[in-house]
């Protein structure tokens, strides 16, 4: 291989399958992509090597709720060089019960673009 270039291998989680993707990068491009068996493994494998986003979940402080905490999640991927940045605003933050599954606690998460959402319903004590 060439100054630059390097190969990564992974699993596609697109689907049950999980095809084992070999992927060559040279720069910032993508010069070889084989094992995918479908045109979305081609697109995560692609994705996973240049940009790589995960959903984050987690869970986030009640005040007065019946549990102490209600689970979260991030309202779509977000690039993982920002995991920890959105994993300090939750670890800030803190809601009053009742909060429904589907409202949004914080908005526009560490510049992500993306919001947290509760995945549960906490009711008040």
């Amino acid at each position: 291989m060439s100054k630059g270039r390097r190969c990564r291998d992974l699993t596609c989680i697109v689907c049950p399958i999980g095809c084992k993707i070999s992927v060559v990068v040279e720069g910032a491009e993508v010069v070889g992509l084989e094992g995918h068996g479908c045109a979305r493994g081609k697109e995560h494998a692609h994705n996973e090597v240049l940009a790589p986003k995960r959903t984050l979940t987690s869970s986030i402080l009640t005040i007065g709720g019946a549990r102490p905490l209600v689970s979260v999640r991030t309202s779509r991927p977000i690039p993982k060089g920002k995991i920890n940045a959105v994993m300090k605003a939750i670890k800030a933050a803190s809601v009053k019960a009742p909060v429904k599954a589907g409202d949004v606690l914080i908005k526009n998460v560490a510049g992500t673009g993306a919001d947290i959402i509760a995945t549960s319903t906490v009711l008040k004590k």
